[in-house]
């Protein structure tokens, strides 16, 4: 029987554009006959964000997280096993990439960190059961509500080709705003004290 080679799983980005402030960076794993060793974040990388706290999440098969965005925090997301794909939307008036978009597929095989600042939409979905490792700038339980924001995943003026159609969304997600109604929240609301 003949059978084909698997093909080869890279993280990278699938569609849209590389937006400012974005990285997609190689993890380095070491493995021996012990098992491996995966330094996932350093604060010498200089890559933008300081986390304050770090989340290990589990994700079913057909689940999409988002779409939300945060004005006061960076992020961190790496994917450890499983597939999913992360899009991200430029919402910061101000960047050279405003109102673009990128979509990223991503292997817990192939681990890659994908690390954005402030002021990107978000959101990621599971084509697998998966686990991932996610790092914010600032501690869930310490940051407001008015910064802690979200449009709907599927709406047209995104043009995020996620693929999908039925995704699980939490509830509240699912009852998230357009993009134009998020943005007037945005342009009103006072995220700096």
């Amino acid at each position: 029987m003949n059978h084909s080679p698997s093909l080869p799983v890279t993280s990278r980005l699938i569609v849209g554009k590389l937006l400012d402030g974005v990285e997609l960076r190689q993890l380095n794993e070491i493995a021996d006959q012990r098992g491996s060793f995966t330094e996932t974040f350093a604060l010498q990388w200089g890559v933008g964000i300081s986390p304050a706290q770090w989340s290990i999440v589990r994700s079913g098969t057909n689940v999409l997280r988002g779409l939300h965005i945060h004005q006061r925090h960076d992020e961190y997301f790496c994917l450890l096993e499983g597939h999913c794909r992360v899009g991200l939307y430029d919402a910061r008036p101000d960047s050279r990439t405003y109102q673009q978009y990128a979509l990223y597929e991503l292997f817990g095989a192939d681990m890659k960190a994908l690390i954005f600042p402030a002021g990107l939409l978000h959101g990621w979905y599971f084509l697998t059961p998966s686990i991932h490792l996610q790092a914010v700038s600032e501690c869930y339980s310490t940051y407001a509500q008015d910064d802690n924001l979200g449009c709907r995943w599927d709406d047209p003026a995104l043009n995020i080709p996620w693929g999908i159609s039925d995704p699980i969304l939490s509830d509240r997600a699912a009852s998230f705003p357009l993009l134009t109604d998020l943005m007037v929240s945005l342009a009103n609301a006072e995220l700096y004290p």
